[in-house]
């Protein structure tokens, strides 16, 4: 049951790995967000959030990012 996951986004801003996550699952796609920012100093730019996904997912999931997703 533990199948292997892959990274599909790194972003330094964690609301758009937020935003990314819920567009997945609202296309049935598992994703979890990796918040890999330092907590002593959450400062944008001192570290970025990831976006994992299943690996059998991940090219259906970096093409809907790329379709759907506008972050501004």
């Amino acid at each position: 049951m533990n199948e292997p996951w892959e990274s599909i986004l790194t972003t330094p801003l964690p609301h758009r790995a937020e935003l990314a996550k819920a567009l997945l699952h609202e296309h049935n796609i598992p994703a979890v967000v990796i918040n890999r920012q330092s907590s002593s100093y959450p400062v944008a730019g001192l570290g970025n959030s990831e976006v994992h996904v299943p690996t059998k997912d991940a090219i259906v999931a970096k093409i809907i990012l790329e379709n759907e997703a506008s972050f501004s």
